[in-house]
């Protein structure tokens, strides 16, 4: 039995080799050379050596802190007024050279509010990576419930003995097949402010009463179409998955739910749902892993603007590794998303944990 399980063993590793030397060569090497770089000065292309330096790229990246100013007063002690506002000192002159606030030096305004007189700006020092950690977020945020939530409605409605139901699959799993790319491609034309078909589709409803808009030229748009044409493209991989944890349930709970007369609501809360579980743990793992890796849809349908509000972080860590040949500051980036996502998935993982 020793021999024969040995045989087996190295049958098993002599089969599995090749795969691992391939993770290991294009995933794990690359991985541990980006945690490397992160803590360097190095640059794709540069006649200079790589010099260590520390933390550096990640407080130039993470850095953030905020600062409350007091409104501009005339001789007399009054508020200065400008545009019927408080009128406040410059944040670039805070920010300028400021032997008080040496901290302060280099740093940009992200967002300010105001409270009473005074107003409190945030500061960061790299502005564009928090647009892009915020945006990320957002995406994750509303993407992972929404597509979880579709995809499990329509495998709800394509789990049924029917006949021609195989159709309905197969059209609601199409874009799933087709590549991103072209996808973004199509839907760029179909957001397109001046002849899109969703603007022309808007206009014919509303007999031109709902004017044209430019979703993907508009800041306050660009992301939510964005999210719109993800979700639409994923949710078929997720509603295969969840079709299949609905057809591990077995049909005689059903017909036992429907002998105690248990209305559809009772049948999907005690029987469906919790036979789903170990599905809906995989499904949100997966969805918030894709979601955090959003770069496609970016780079093809709005390289990140209009004015950053379509940056993302792995949008980052590609455009400053090689647009900007920025390799330590993409290392960073790529560095600083592994612990997010890490942790958030750790967080899940004990979140829907087998509770004794």
């Amino acid at each position: 039995m020793a021999s024969k399980f040995l045989v087996s063993n190295r049958t098993g590793w002599l089969m599995a080799g090749p795969s691992i030397l391939l993770i290991a060569g294009f995933i794990v090497l690359p991985f541990l050379f980006a945690i490397l770089f992160s803590f360097t000065n190095q640059r794709l292309v540069s006649p200079n050596a790589a010099e260590f330096v520390g933390f550096a790229n990640y407080r130039q990246l993470l850095d953030v802190t905020t600062l409350t100013v007091e409104p501009e007063r005339d001789a007399s002690g009054a508020v200065v007024i400008e545009d019927g506002a408080p009128k406040y000192p410059s944040v670039r002159s805070l920010t300028r050279n400021n032997p008080d606030r040496p901290d302060l030096n280099g740093m940009r305004e992200w967002f300010s509010f105001g409270h009473g007189d005074s107003r409190t700006y945030v500061l960061a020092r790299d502005v564009v990576f928090m647009k892009a950690l915020v945006n990320t977020f957002i995406f994750v945020l509303v993407v992972a419930p929404v597509q979880g939530g579709l995809a499990l409605g329509l495998a709800l409605l394509i789990n049924q003995r029917l006949r021609g139901i195989n159709v309905f699959r197969t059209i609601y799993f199409m874009p799933v097949v087709v590549s991103i790319v072209v996808v973004s491609l199509l839907w760029r034309f179909i957001y397109d402010g001046q002849s899109g078909l969703l603007n022309n589709l808007l206009g014919a409803l509303s007999f031109g009463a709902i004017p044209k808009v430019d979703w993907l030229g508009n800041p306050s748009t660009a992301l939510g179409a964005i999210i719109a044409m993800s979700i639409w493209q994923a949710v078929g991989f997720h509603m295969v998955i969840w079709l299949s944890g609905l057809q591990t349930i077995s049909p005689t709970l059903y017909e036992a739910g429907a002998i105690e007369g248990a209305s559809k609501w009772q049948t999907f809360r005690y029987i469906t749902w919790p036979g789903l579980r170990n599905t809906a743990v995989l499904v949100l793992i997966v969805i918030t892993m894709q979601a955090f890796a959003l770069f496609a849809q970016i780079d093809v349908m709005t390289g990140g603007g209009p004015l950053d509000s379509t940056q993302t972080i792995v949008f980052q860590a590609v455009e400053r590794g090689y647009g900007k040949q920025d390799i330590s500051g993409g290392s960073t980036i790529s560095v600083v998303l592994f612990v997010i996502v890490l942790s958030i998935s750790l967080i899940q993982r004990w979140l829907t944990r087998e509770k004794s």
